[in-house]
């Protein structure tokens, strides 16, 4: 279709999915496409980057050709480091989805979609663990977000493995007794845990799906101290990354949004939700945590609509076409 003026192909690119929504100048929603998971360590940059083409298809239709928008506005997981940003970018240009791009972190996203304004401080808890934090003036504090490697703990794939392994010990005996282990043999339906460790081992399951365990967690997490154990060091692993961003933006003492967002923290899990206010209470009092009521998409979008220099009427139709009771 060639380049629609002021237009602006969003994508919010995470480890379980991949969504575009294409946006008007005016904030108006185009058309929206949604793939698979955005996973450049593992499947390779090229590879990611077809599952990305393959939503922005579906956004703009099978009878539209490159350039789909005048700015592309990328969000993605995988874009930890600057010069994995750099090489996403050189991708994404080379295949002329749009006559420009910004491509960065997904955590920016989920901050402009979940904070009032362009500041403050978001921790995304999906499969894995992120934050970033951005000040008044613009000053950015974030993480390599690289996994046990960089110092991080916790998300859905980590949670996974940790009950595993206190359920291994729990049947065993290494370990103490835990609701865990029949969370994992019902879930895999398997009669022990140790069959499910040899089906692992030989690669008749994929690590990944462990993931899948993080809802048992929480379903057992009230009456199982095992259980309980594994959601307060989550609630502390958030809580620390959302203070030292805060810390080394000089923004302790003043009031600020921290936007809250992954599976994990949007499912609002009651004991998770109340050990979270207990330690911003106590180690952040001046944080206001929110949970994003639209989705990170609607903060790409955003950014790529003030990269264009849109009205404020148009975010907020943005807005609105997201809101929860559409």
């Amino acid at each position: 279709m060639g380049v629609n003026a002021g237009t602006v192909l969003a994508v919010d690119g995470g480890n379980s999915k991949t969504a575009v929504a294409l946006v008007a100048g005016d904030g108006t929603v185009l058309g929206t496409g949604r793939s698979a998971g955005f996973e450049p360590q593992s499947a390779g940059v090229r590879a990611a980057v077809d599952v990305l083409e393959e939503a922005v298809r579906q956004a703009c239709g099978a009878a539209s050709a490159p350039p789909y928008a005048t700015h592309l506005a990328a969000y993605l997981a995988g874009a930890d480091l600057p010069v994995e940003e750099e090489e996403l970018h050189a991708e994404l240009m080379a295949r002329g989805l749009a006559s420009s791009a910004t491509v960065a972190n997904d955590t920016f996203a989920l901050l402009r979609a979940g904070a009032s304004g362009p500041w403050g401080v978001a921790v995304v808890c999906g499969a894995g663990m992120n934050a970033v934090g951005v000040s008044p003036t613009g000053q950015v504090a974030r993480f390599p977000a690289l996994g046990s490697i960089s110092g991080d703990w916790g998300g859905g794939q980590v949670l996974g493995e940790e009950v595993l392994w206190h359920a291994a010990r729990g049947e065993d005996g290494r370990g103490p007794a835990t609701a865990l282990v029949d969370v994992v043999r019902s879930h895999f339906g398997v009669a022990t845990v140790a069959e499910l460790v040899l089906e692992l081992h030989f690669g008749r399951v994929r690590p990944t799906r462990l993931l899948e365990l993080a809802p048992g967690l929480f379903s057992v997490a009230d009456r199982d101290e095992v259980a309980r154990s594994l959601v307060v060091r989550q609630a502390d692993e958030v809580v620390a990354m959302a203070e030292t961003c805060l810390r080394r933006l000089g923004l302790l003492e003043t009031p600020t949004e921290v936007v809250l967002g992954g599976g994990i923290l949007t499912a609002r899990h009651t004991l998770l939700d109340g050990l979270l206010d207990e330690r911003f209470a106590a180690r952040a009092p001046q944080a206001k945590p929110v949970v994003a009521d639209v989705p990170p998409l609607v903060g790409a979008a955003l950014l790529g609509m003030e990269h264009l220099g849109a009205a404020q009427e148009a975010k907020e139709r943005l807005r609105e076409h997201f809101a929860p009771h559409r």
